[in-house]
């Protein structure tokens, strides 16, 4: 993993852990959000939103309902910030 996917994944290790309370070190790529991370329907929302404002970026309905790993999310930021 590179700098950026780094500092991105640290970002959302942060956001999980303010929302849902998964441990830091827990948040990684590989992780599913629903199946590994406990983030239901409405946690993915406050994640998506707190995401935005985090990376200064827009993420589309679309684009968040294709993210089902933070491997998945992590790609969508760094690809589009």
């Amino acid at each position: 993993m590179n700098t950026v996917q780094e500092e991105v994944r640290s970002g959302l290790a942060d956001i999980v852990n303010e929302i849902v309370g998964v441990p830091l070190d827990e948040v990684r790529p590989e992780q599913s959000f629903a199946d590994d991370l406990d983030v239901d329907s409405l946690s993915m929302v406050e994640v998506v939103v707190a995401a935005e404002e985090r990376f200064g970026l827009t993420i589309p309905d679309q684009a968040a309902a294709g993210m089902k790993t933070v491997g998945d999310a992590i790609g969508y930021i760094v690809a589009n910030r």
